[in-house]
């Protein structure tokens, strides 16, 4: 379920003529952070000729991103030549994470649910047009699990998460073009072809009048998923959404939806608006 995306400026870092996404120009700070951004692609690690190929920079200007980032702490080189993120970066994000209090108060929610149903269990929000999952867990048994990780990414048009935050943000046919922009956003599997803005429009009116979210193996083959929002950091918005991501042939969608009562009831108070 994860998604990846490259740094969207990453095709011009230049010395001379640097620009990002929307042909705004990178300066020397905005240089690191694309290097820095790509590493995170890498985590077994990446050599300097590779990595200024793939970011489109002078390597003396990956070079010098590398050093910057190493001084930090922000970056390794191993004893073959390749770079990767360093300790420091992991230490901070990872106690970034931890500390969050959403996380903390989300953890035992989805713990529950994947006890319950032995399924995983996310916690998501929306961020632009993409789903980021801040939080997960895995049931104890089962060989097979979903490759989904903590801060990875998917379009929100296409997840149980997404829909159901979308639908409480985009209630008219013009908020969901809008949001759309000027293309109709993708499928991704042969249950989701590209959907125009009537047709998102509505799947999030029913999502709105059910009060939940399904993915029906549209992000993922053989992989199904239902979503009620929480409220977290906010009596009447919700925060982002919690999710039983099951595989198909073990836990079948209507499966999810027949226990739909006792998921509500798992996510007790963090399910319900209050004043």
């Amino acid at each position: 379920m994860q998604h990846t995306q490259p740094y969207e400026g990453s095709t011009d870092l230049g010395e001379d003529g640097p620009t990002g996404a929307g042909g705004n120009r990178l300066v020397g700070s905005d240089r690191v952070l694309a290097v820095l951004k790509e590493l995170a692609r890498y985590p077994d690690g990446v050599g300097l000729e590779e990595l200024t190929r793939v970011v489109g920079s002078p390597k003396p200007t990956v070079h010098r991103a590398l050093a910057a980032l190493r001084r930090a702490g922000l970056a390794d080189q191993d004893a073959r030549g390749r770079y990767r993120l360093g300790d420091e970066f992991l230490r901070m994000a990872f106690a970034h994470h931890e500390a969050r209090p959403e996380h903390l108060r989300v953890r035992p929610v989805l713990a529950a649910l994947a006890h319950r149903f032995g399924e995983t269990a996310h916690y998501a929000v929306l961020d632009g047009h993409e789903v980021v999952y801040r939080a997960k867990v895995d049931p104890a048994g089962g060989a097979v699990r979903l490759t989904s990780t903590i801060g990875g990414r998917n379009p929100a048009h296409r997840t149980a998460v997404g829909k159901v935050l979308l639908s409480g943000r985009l209630g008219t046919l013009e908020e969901v073009e809008a949001w759309i922009g000027g293309s109709p956003p993708e499928g991704r599997t042969a249950r989701m072809p590209p959907r125009t803005a009537a047709a998102l429009h509505r799947e999030l009116e029913a999502t709105r009048a059910r009060g939940y979210g399904l993915d029906d193996q549209e992000t993922e083959t053989g992989v199904n998923c239902l979503a009620l929002p929480v409220f977290l950091t906010s009596p009447t918005a919700p925060s982002g959404a919690v999710s039983v991501s099951a595989l198909a042939y073990r836990t079948p969608l209507a499966t999810l939806v027949d226990a739909l009562d006792e998921i509500r009831a798992l996510l007790g108070r963090l399910g319900e608006p209050h004043r």
